[in-house]
């Protein structure tokens, strides 16, 4: 599997924790924040190749997220994630796919879903 540079932007520390330990122990290099305004701030201070965001966050959601990021950094790619909220998660997703999301994760999802959602989104490139 090629390696990367992720940004991994989640409110939830517990899950942020552990999608970092992941993506370290598979090769990759990441930069974790917890919300949408602190993922603003990462993109203009490191590299990235790949955005992993939660959709449903406070102060900046990952609708923003990657409305931002489509925006200023077109060629980074971006995964979204979500778990649900008061809709269906699958409508969450369907929103994150049709503003320019690569790929799609719905919450709970196991480490092989992860690096297989990364290594599809990566181009031949990196």
């Amino acid at each position: 599997m090629k390696t990367c540079s992720i940004l991994v932007v989640d409110d939830e520390p517990d899950i942020r924790d552990l999608l970092g330990r992941m993506l370290k122990a598979a090769g990759h290099q990441v930069v974790c924040v917890g919300n949408g305004l602190e993922a603003t701030k990462a993109m203009t201070q490191h590299t990235i190749d790949v955005v992993l965001t939660d959709l449903l966050m406070p102060d900046k959601d990952g609708i923003e997220v990657i409305t931002e990021i489509r925006r200023k950094y077109p060629a980074v790619r971006l995964i979204a994630m979500s778990g649900g909220g008061h809709v269906p998660r699958g409508q969450y997703l369907h929103i994150a796919k049709g503003l320019g999301a690569h790929a799609l994760l719905a919450k709970p999802f196991e480490r092989q879903e992860l690096l297989d959602a990364i290594a599809s989104v990566l181009p031949s490139t990196v």
